[in-house]
């Protein structure tokens, strides 16, 4: 068995993968940097990002107001201290990705422009058109190739993650392009691997974000963190779940129900449609169950429109992206009719659990972007404060990995645990001739998270999920794929891809029982308020055999104190 060594390992090709290697090679020349990613990075969700990122660039605009946003968008779930640190680390990135080359749309005196945004009380979502993610993405992975102590493995995919003596071991990786089972190591190590969205099936991600890194570090014993709040995005197309940006609306662009009323103004008054997107997505529910949504030209799906008409000649300049989507995938010409959405899972806001150092509790192991919780988020994420979030801990990560790996060493490898993982993949699991369908199991999970665990949830649902988890666990034990050959099993990675959603759905569940209120994006309509005597804590999961066990810790609190939120 081949076992590579590197001085860091990045897991995942995105957007917080990318930053942090550039970060930690341009630390030292001699340091060598290893990204692991289970498919081409520029093929990461992060080029999916569309609107804008936020930062405080105008003179007009402050990072006490940025913060402010920030943690009343979070519903006061936000660790103020890490907020406050966040707003002042982007506007650095933003600027550096410019000299880099990253196309920022411009103002005609030649500044950088900024757009609104849901829940921002300035607009200072800075955006490259409608395609924001694949600009930053493009401009991050044309300079990672400059450094000759970047190495690249692409279409490798993790497996596990072996922790000894409280030390980061190895990882146990498979080459998804031969089936060669491997083992690397390093003396330090950044998880990147993004969010967990395909937990759900009406979903705006891309069907390979399967929550890979969050549970890869809690079966290693890392801790999860509010893993309960998912963010649903108000505008997902219908009836393919595909993003349709928050630019759309900041641009002049609103949401009616099958009446052409503007609905917004009676959930938000002042901000409207611009307000935050857990009140737009709850919003558009209500609308669905007072009988004000449209049916009947996308079979059994209800949804509202979003009407662009009115800025019909903004669209091919600062909404090109999304003109294209709507003309290829629902024949439609936003500039003359409405766009058909409804509300479909878009972020995680759990995470791994770090510091604002994005350390975790083992020493020399790291995390950023989705795949962290430092927390910034809360019970609700800003749109624009996930791509800025990205450029701004990925370079922090790859700065500590560097600091530590410098003087750090590799440890001798645990050949007996890397041993159980091969034979855990291709014994008990490739080897069996018969078994459980994976496909059918992933598509029941997916069925059970929609309705049960979606914009809104209620003790009996959330119980009736959990018991259909973990019935689909118990037939997972039995799982066998009827692919046996070496390249390029994409069934074998499928099958292993579920056991990590099967794990994350019992955590965001189990989560949501437990939070008896309503927070953020988790809205209980048997406990519909939010209750700060009680819940105004961060949830933390932890493995056992058992399941996940919870407990609790403080939300850090430095000038703003939890008040009523209101748009």
């Amino acid at each position: 068995m081949e076992v590579i060594k590197e001085d860091i390992i990045i897991i995942g090709g995105g957007m917080a993968g990318l930053r942090a290697a550039i970060s930690a090679a341009e630390y030292d020349s001699k340091i060598s940097v290893g990204l692991i990613s289970k498919l081409y990075p520029i093929r990461s969700h992060s080029v999916s990002a569309e609107g804008g990122t936020s930062a405080v660039l105008n003179p007009k605009d402050n990072f006490d107001l940025h913060a402010y946003d920030t943690i009343k968008g979070s519903d006061y779930l936000a660790d103020q201290d890490a907020v406050e640190t966040f707003v002042r680390l982007v506007p650095e990135q933003i600027y550096t990705t410019d000299h880099w080359g990253c196309p920022w749309s411009r103002n005609p005196d030649g500044t950088i422009s900024q757009r609104d945004f849901g829940g921002l009380s300035f607009p200072r979502a800075t955006f490259a058109a409608d395609k924001t993610g694949f600009h930053v993405m493009q401009t991050l992975f044309s300079r990672a190739l400059k450094y000759d102590n970047i190495h690249f493995y692409n279409e490798y995919f993790v497996t596990s993650l072996i922790i000894d003596n409280n030390r980061f071991n190895a990882l146990t990786v498979i080459n998804i392009k031969t089936g060669e089972f491997l083992a690397f190591q390093a003396k330090s190590l950044i998880f990147a691997a993004g969010g967990a969205g395909r937990l759900y099936k009406f979903s705006t991600y891309a069907h390979f974000v399967t929550g890979d890194g969050d549970a890869i570090a809690y079966r290693a014993g890392l801790r999860l963190k509010d893993m309960e709040f998912i963010q649903f995005h108000p505008t997902g197309l219908v009836p393919s779940g595909i993003l349709i940006t928050e630019g759309a609306r900041a641009d002049g662009g609103f949401l009616v129900n099958n009446k052409g009323e503007r609905f917004m103004e009676k959930y938000a008054p002042s901000k409207k449609d611009m307000a935050p997107r857990d009140i737009v997505s709850r919003a558009i529910m209500w609308e669905l169950q007072k009988g004000n949504g449209i049916k009947g030209k996308y079979g059994d799906i209800e949804y509202v429109n979003l009407d662009l008409t009115g800025i019909a000649d903004k669209l091919e300049e600062r909404l090109p992206m999304i003109t294209d989507i709507a003309r290829k995938f629902n024949n439609i010409d936003p500039a003359n009719e409405p766009i058909p959405v409804r509300p479909a899972t878009h972020y995680t806001m759990g995470g791994i659990h770090v510091n604002v150092n994005t350390e975790t509790t083992v020493p020399g192991i790291f995390s950023a972007g989705e795949n962290a919780a430092v927390s910034i988020h809360g019970g609700n994420r800003l749109g624009s404060n996930s791509t800025n979030e990205c450029l701004a801990f990925g370079n922090v990560a790859g700065k500590r990995a560097a600091e530590f790996a410098m003087s750090g060493n590799i440890p001798d490898i645990n050949m007996n645990k890397v041993l159980d993982e091969e034979n855990r993949i291709y014994d008990a699991i490739l080897k069996r001739n018969s078994g459980e369908n994976v496909a059918a199991i992933r598509e029941d999970l997916r069925a059970l998270m929609d309705r049960y665990v979606g914009v809104f949830r209620d003790e009996n649902g959330l119980l009736t999920a959990l018991k259909g988890i973990k019935q689909l666990k118990s037939r997972y034990e039995g799982i066998s794929v009827e692919d046996k050959s070496m390249t390029f099993n994409i069934e074998l990675q499928w099958a292993l891809e579920v056991g990590f959603m099967l794990d994350l759905s019992e955590i965001i569940t189990k989560g949501a029982l437990l939070r008896k209120e309503s927070r953020g994006a988790h809205y209980r309509i048997d406990f519909p308020e939010r209750d700060d005597t009680n819940f105004l804590k961060h949830t933390m999961a932890r493995y056992t055999v058992n399941g996940p066990e919870f407990y609790y810790i403080p939300v850090t609190i430095t000038k703003w104190k939890p008040a009523p939120r209101v748009y």
